[in-house]
């Protein structure tokens, strides 16, 4: 297509409320457009830069054995009553009724969801292991979204689910995503350290998330010299220092 055909609305100015050069820069160049806090549009260069990062990601989830599906944005809200997470989540979850005054939510995560379609599919010991993904729109209610698109309110993201028969499955199913995670990494042309974060409402008994160093940032971790694993200093707990003598 030509550009003089194009929808490519840049502009001149930044906006004010743009803090980093990352979202100054988006937003000059047509790539998004702010609706609302924490809220954007993507325009048409910037949907197409989107939809290469998510076909390089489906590539790498597809390669490690994982299986897409798509599941939607709105839940009922009994299915996070049954895992007692639906009053614990707090104000970040964005509630609603609908027109029958049944209860509902913006999914900003699935483990129930995944968890009841699996549980009531799956027949025997023969079904597992299986790891099921899907790449789709969440909404997590921020109480400071900032930093454009690095830190909004809706957000796409990919997210995987391992169903496995004992801990030694599970572990495999973990080598296998750690591994897709590093490829993808390289092939996006950033380097994922990872990190270590104690045991939250969206993990289990532990927790990895891969960090990049960038300025500006919110976390703080730390690396040991000649090692590839941090821990996260804005989660983790306060060690007693020994008594002198």
């Amino acid at each position: 297509m030509r550009l003089s055909r194009y929808f490519l609305p840049v502009a001149k100015e930044s906006p004010a409320d743009a803090q980093i050069a990352s979202h100054r820069l988006m937003l000059r160049a047509g790539l998004i457009r702010q609706t609302s806090a924490g809220i954007y549009a993507w325009l048409p260069l910037g949907h197409r830069v989107l939809k290469r990062i998510e076909t390089i990601v489906r590539e790498e989830q597809d390669r490690a054995g994982a299986i897409e599906l798509l599941m939607p944005t709105i839940q009922p809200a009994d299915l996070w009553r049954t895992s007692q997470r639906y009053d614990a989540y707090g104000p970040e979850m964005l509630r609603f009724t609908d027109r029958y005054d049944r209860e509902m939510l913006y999914g900003p995560t699935n483990e129930e969801m995944i968890t009841a379609i699996f549980r009531d599919a799956a027949r025997s010991y023969r079904d597992l292991p299986r790891t099921l993904y899907h790449i789709q729109w969440k909404f997590r209610d921020e109480i400071r979204p900032r930093f454009g698109v690095m830190r909004g309110r809706e957000f796409l993201m990919k997210d995987a689910y391992s169903f496995d028969l004992d801990e030694e499955g599970l572990k495999a199913s973990y080598a296998a995503m750690f591994a897709a995670y590093l490829r993808t990494f390289a092939r996006l042309g950033l380097k994922g350290c990872r990190c270590e974060l104690p045991p939250g409402r969206l993990a289990g008994l532990s927790a990895t998330n891969f960090t990049s160093s960038r300025i500006p940032g919110k976390a703080l971790f730390s690396t040991m010299r000649n090692s590839r694993t941090s821990v996260n200093r804005s989660f983790s707990a306060p060690t007693k220092r020994p008594s002198p003598g």
